[in-house]
């Protein structure tokens, strides 16, 4: 490939991932601010580019497609690809890659990460002391629950899904997962067994959410699913937010309705809820489901190797829209 693209980066990225870049690019844009471009500054920045890689927090509808009749290639630095218009990438001729597999490790450590501090509640814990309370040793201090022999429900047995239900093995839990289609993998290393959503919801101490979020799952679990959970479980997602119904949970967590969750997405990210933050019994941290250094750096580069690959009229290894392929005959 020549160097004749140009390409914009909406984040400063690693540098590695900037090397991939260089070579093909006449006009590599890296926009300096680690905050999320407005609208008005991405439809600025775009103008005129062939590429484009950008992250989960920026809005890629039709109307800056529109506006950007060069563009060929959207690669999306994340698994998923929900802020992205596919449809409407398609129709207009534009490739849409994402970032699969390298992060599934620690996507899967955080997962179990969250599981075990609100199960032992560990940021509490750490808070109670950090005031000056701990006195002296008690026998109901700090209760938690434990993991140990329970029962783990995976909510899609995807990458993320079965990493996490083969590190249960480690605590001799048994699994629980349900998807659209069977794992086998899991069912034999793991002794997984893949039941229905409400059987999982009823069985499992620990209920954990790796579906991709559409339209198909926004919501899957509310109001109704909650009410299905042990009064003891714990409800752990590292997916998407809207996947939960955030007001259900809430209430769910105030009435003891479960007894605690761990969240590292919201629903109308980067927003959290005042009543959701003043909660004892749920543990928030600000989605960081893949922040290792090695995973982040693996995430730019792979972003960057489908970029180039599409602008160089290559088949890009991730890409989301293969049909459009078709239209680059």
């Amino acid at each position: 490939m020549k160097r004749l693209s140009r390409v914009l980066v909406t984040t400063p990225f690693p540098r590695e991932a900037l090397q991939v870049l260089r070579p093909y690019c006449s006009q590599l844009k890296v926009w300096k601010n680690h905050l999320t471009l407005t609208r008005q500054q991405l439809f600025k920045e775009v103008k005129g580019a062939d590429g484009l890689l950008c992250l989960l927090t920026d809005e890629i509808d039709e109307r800056l497609m529109v506006a950007t009749p060069r563009l060929k290639v959207i690669a999306n630095c994340a698994v998923g690809f929900d802020n992205v218009d596919v449809a409407a990438a398609t129709r207009h001729g534009i490739m849409v890659t994402n970032t699969p597999g390298v992060l599934t490790d620690a996507a899967a450590d955080l997962t179990w990460a969250l599981l075990m501090a609100v199960a032992r509640r560990i940021p509490e814990a750490d808070r109670f002391l950090r005031a000056g309370k701990y006195k002296e040793w008690e026998v109901y201090l700090m209760l938690g629950a434990p993991v140990y022999g329970r029962t783990i429900g995976i909510v899609g047995s995807g990458r993320v899904g079965a990493a996490v239900a083969l590190r249960a093995m480690g605590f001799q839990m048994e699994v629980l997962y349900t998807d659209t289609f069977a794992n086998t993998r899991i069912e034999k290393e793991a002794g997984a067994k893949r039941v229905s959503l409400h059987s999982l919801l009823r069985k499992s101490d620990f209920v954990c959410i790796h579906v991709p979020y559409d339209k198909s799952t926004y919501h899957l679990i509310g109001r109704r699913e909650l009410a299905l959970m042990k009064p003891s479980a714990i409800l752990i997602n590292t997916a998407r937010g809207e996947i939960v119904d955030e007001k259900a949970l809430i209430q769910a967590l105030k009435s003891r309705r479960i007894a605690g969750a761990g969240l590292d997405v919201y629903e109308h990210e980067p927003r959290v809820p005042a009543s959701l933050n003043r909660l004892a019994n749920v543990v928030l941290l600000p989605h960081i489901g893949s922040a290792t250094l090695e995973t982040r750096t693996k995430m730019a580069v792979l972003a960057a190797e489908n970029l180039v690959a599409g602008l160089g009229g290559r088949v890009p290894p991730n890409l989301v829209n293969p049909e459009v392929l078709a239209m680059h005959k």
